[in-house]
This record gives C-alpha cells, structure tokens and sequence, in this order.
C-alpha cells in the first residue's frame, strides 16, 4: 500500500490594526510559532511587498488574518477593514487562506506576554502569534482560489 506525503502548511498569520500589522508564522508542522517584526501600514499599501518577502523567504503556503469580532461574533468597523484586506491579499497571493475570530487578542497577548502600551509593534506581532496558535488549535481549513479547495 502506498501513502501520501501531507501537504505542507507553513501559514503566516496576520493582525491588522489601523496603524500597523503584527506578523507571525509557522512551521510545516505546528510545533513552533514566531513573530516577525510588526508592519507599519501604509495608504499605498507599500507593506505588501515585504509581506510578499517573508512568504517567499520562509516557503510560507497560506495565510490567516484575523478579524476582530465583537464579544457576540458580530462584524466590527475593524473587523471589515480587516476582511477587506485580507480579500486584497488573497486576491494578489492567490495563496490559500482563513479569517479567524481575534475577539480579545490584544488583551490576551497584554496578559500573556506582559507587554503594556507597546508602541513598537510587539504587541501586534504577539496578537498575530495568539491568532496563529488559535487557529491551529482550532483546526479550520484554509479556501484556496482555484475550485475552493481545501488544504
């Protein structure tokens, strides 16, 4: 009998914040999850090509972005700035992707990671590794482009 390899699904998970955005990945495996240095973001989206960098210099094979739903899982004005942004980078990456609901990620990676009134853009990036770890426990599938696919 013959098996077949997994697929691989190194992900970057993104936290879009108005200012900036926090960055983190995994590996193929699950097993370790980093932060990357936060994002500024920019009007002319300039940020993207750097986000395009870590996916091509890490082999990164999807992405999650997550969306900032209230305490009863309604949209929030950031959590459709989010989703559009999230459409904007699946629809230039063509790589599959996931929204995840970061309902307190912020206030979780404050608690977690003792790090208050962060300017730099560590607590972003750690909001993004709390994603990260969220989705993996979770365990949804990421939609690819072609055929709704899942991986």
């Amino acid at each position: 009998m013959k098996y077949s390899k997994p697929k691989s699904k190194s992900i970057l998970s993104l936290d879009i914040g108005t200012k900036r955005i926090g960055l983190a990945y995994c590996d193929s495996l699950f097993i370790t999850v980093n932060i990357l240095p936060a994002l500024r973001r920019e009007k002319n989206k300039n940020e993207f090509k750097t986000i395009k960098s870590h996916i091509k210099k890490l082999n990164l094979t999807g992405f999650i972005v997550g969306l900032p739903l209230d305490d009863k899982g309604r949209m929030t004005s950031q959590a459709f700035d989010c989703k559009t942004y999230g459409e904007y980078l699946f629809n230039e990456l063509k790589l599959p992707f996931s929204f995840v609901n970061e309902h307190s990620s912020t206030w979780e990676s404050e608690n977690r990671f003792g790090v208050k009134k962060d300017k730099s853009g560590l607590i972003d990036s750690l909001s993004a590794k709390v994603i990260l770890e969220q989705w993996i426990q979770e365990g949804p599938e990421l939609k690819e482009l072609m055929g709704n696919k899942q991986i």
